[in-house]
C-alpha cells in the first residue's frame, strides 16, 4: 500500500530538522522523541473529548431507530410514512447550520463553539488545528469509530431501557431519550472546560510543549495557510475547485448508506430477518463493534502509507457485495452476516472521503470553505435516507437496499476519477518544479507547486 507520499519521508524530515537549526542526528532524534510524547498527549487530552463528544451526537440521531422498535411511531400515532417524513426534515436544518459553521467556527472560538453545538464537522477542523497532516487521517478516523460505537452503545442502552417500560408511566422509548438527553446536556457542559480554545490556553501542555507545538505551526504553514482566518478569495477559490465538488458528491451518496444504516438497522433486523425486538436492539451490538475495528484498521494502515484511495477502492466492494445478499432471498442469519459486510466501509468511507479532501486543502480558510461545501452537501445524504426505508416496504426494504448498493457502486467510480484529477495535478506540479518554477514568499495554497497531493 506504498506511494510516492511516503518514498523519501525520512530524508525529507532529516532535511527538515537541519534547515530548522537541528544540526546533528541526536538533536534530531530528541526532538522526534519530543513530539512524539507530545502527540500522545494530545491524544490523551483532545481525542478522548472529542470521541465522546461524536458519540453522543450519533447517539442523538440514531435513537430514534431504537425509539420506533419499541413502539414509537404507535404511541405518538405517526401513519404511513410519517417516521420517513420527520427524519427526512430533521437534516434539513444539518444542511441550513454547516456551511456558516465551518466557516465561521474559528472566528467564533472552538472553545465556545463546539460545547454548543457538539457537532462532529467542527471537531475535524479542530484538530487540523493540533496535529499534522500526516497524523490527521487516523485522529479523523477515531471520531467515526466513535460513531460507530454509538450504534453498539445505542443498541446497548436501548435494550436496557426496555425493562425501564412502564416506569412512572412512561414507555421504555420514552426513557430512552431522557437518559441520552441527560448524557449530551451534561457532557457539553463539561466541554466548555475540556475543550481549549488553542495550544497556548491549553491546560495540559507546559512551555516546553507549547514551544513545540509553535515549532510545528510553523512547519504546517504551508498546509494551516498561516492566520487561519478566511477571506473570500477563500470562499471563492473553494467554490471554483472541482475537487470540493467531486468530494461532496461522493459524501451525499456515502452518507446515505450511512444513515440509512445506522438509523434503519434495528428496524431492518426486526421485520426484515424476522428477530424479536430484545434481539434486533443486541444484534445492533457486534455489528458496530466490527464496523469501528475495520476502520481503525483501515485508518492506521492509510496513515502509515500516506494513501487515501486503496482503502475507499478496496473497502466499497465489501459494502455491494453485502447489500446484494440482502436483496436475495437467503435465510436471516446470511442476511444477518451480510450487515457485516456493509459495515466494513460505511464508516471507513465516510471518514476517509473527509479527510482525503482535508488534507488535499490549503490555505486554512479555502480549507474551511471547501469542508463547509462538503458537508452541507453531505446531509441530502440523511434527506434521501429518510425516505429509501419507508415502513410499507417492509419487511423486503428493496427499494433502501438497493439505493444503497447504488450508491456504494457511484461512489467508487468517483473515488477512480477523484485520483485521476489529482494524479494530473500532480503530474503538472512536477512539471512546473523540473522547470525552475518558485513559490513566492508567504504563498500558502494547494494549487502551489511544491503542495504536494496525497492520493
Amino acid at each position: 500500500m506504498s506511494n510516492d507520499n511516503s518514498n523519501n519521508k525520512p530524508e525529507i524530515e532529516v532535511r527538515e530538522f537541519v534547515r530548522d537549526g537541528y544540526s546533528s542526528q541526536e538533536e534530531i532524534n530528541e526532538r522526534r522523541r519530543k513530539e512524539k510524547a507530545l502527540v500522545r498527549r494530545l491524544d490523551c487530552f483532545i481525542i478522548p473529548v472529542l470521541m465522546i463528544l461524536n458519540l453522543i451526537s450519533y447517539l442523538d440521531r440514531a435513537n430514534i431507530g431504537f425509539a420506533a422498535t419499541q413502539g414509537m411511531a404507535r404511541d405518538i400515532h405517526l401513519e404511513g410514512n410519517q417516521l420517513n417524513t420527520a427524519i427526512s426534515v430533521f437534516y434539513i436544518f444539518y444542511i441550513l447550520a454547516e456551511f456558516p459553521i465551518s466557516i465561521f467556527v474559528k472566528r467564533l472560538r472552538f472553545d465556545r463553539v463546539i460545547p454548543a453545538i457538539a457537532l462532529f464537522w467542527a471537531n475535524a477542523l479542530y484538530l487540523c488545528n493540533w496535529y499534522k497532516r500526516e497524523e490527521l487521517g487516523l485522529r479523523i478516523a477515531l471520531l467515526f469509530v466513535a460513531s460507530a460505537l454509538a450504534g453498539a452503545f445505542g443498541g446497548l442502552l436501548a435494550w436496557g431501557v426496555i425493562h425501564l417500560d412502564g416506569v412512572s408511566n412512561m414507555a421504555g422509548w420514552r426513557w430512552l431519550y431522557i437518559l441520552e438527553g441527560l448524557i449530551t446536556v451534561v457532557w457539553a457542559l463539561l466541554c466548555i472546560v475540556l475543550v481549549p480554545r488553542d495550544y497556548e490556553t491549553a491546560y495540559f501542555l507546559n512551555d516546553e510543549q507549547k514551544a513545540l507545538m509553535r515549532k510545528r505551526a510553523e512547519e504546517m504553514d504551508a498546509y494551516n495557510g498561516g492566520s487561519g482566518h478566511y477571506t473570500r478569495k477563500d470562499i471563492e477559490e473553494a467554490a471554483r475547485d472541482v475537487k470540493s465538488w467531486a468530494h461532496a458528491v461522493i459524501q451525499i451518496a456515502i452518507v446515505t448508506v450511512l444513515y440509512g444504516f445506522s438509523t434503519f438497522l434495528p428496524i431492518i433486523i426486526k421485520e426484515g430477518f424476522q428477530f424479536s425486538t430484545v434481539q434486533a436492539q443486541y444484534l445492533v451490538i457486534p455489528v458496530n463493534i466490527w464496523g469501528s475495528i475495520a476502520y481503525t484498521v483501515g485508518a492506521i494502515l492509510s496513515d502509515r502509507y500516506g494513501a487515501r484511495f486503496l482503502p475507499l477502492a478496496i473497502c466499497a466492494p465489501f459494502g455491494i457485495v453485502g447489500y446484494a445478499i440482502l436483496l436475495c432471498k437467503a435465510p436471516s442469519e446470511v442476511r444477518y452476516f451480510a450487515t457485516y459486510l456493509i459495515v466494513i466501509p460505511c464508516f471507513l468511507c465516510c471518514g476517509t472521503n473527509i479527510t482525503w479532501l482535508s488534507v488535499n486543502c490549503a490555505p486554512d480558510g479555502k480549507r474551511a470553505a471547501s469542508l463547509g461545501i462538503l458537508l452541507s452537501l453531505t446531509n441530502i445524504g440523511g434527506i434521501i435516507a429518510g425516505q429509501i426505508y419507508q415502513a410499507n416496504s417492509g419487511p423486503a426494504f428493496t427499494l433502501g437496499h438497493a439505493w444503497s448498493l447504488g450508491s456504494y457502486g457511484f461512489a467508487w467510480l468517483g473515488w477512480w476519477f477523484v485520483r485521476a484529477i489529482y494524479k494530473r495535478r500532480q503530474v503538472l506540479k512536477d512539471k512546473m518544479l523540473s522547470e525552475g518554477a518558485v513559490v513566492p514568499e508567504g504563498e500558502y495554497t494547494d494549487r502551489a507547486p511544491d503542495f504536494k497531493y496525497q492520493i
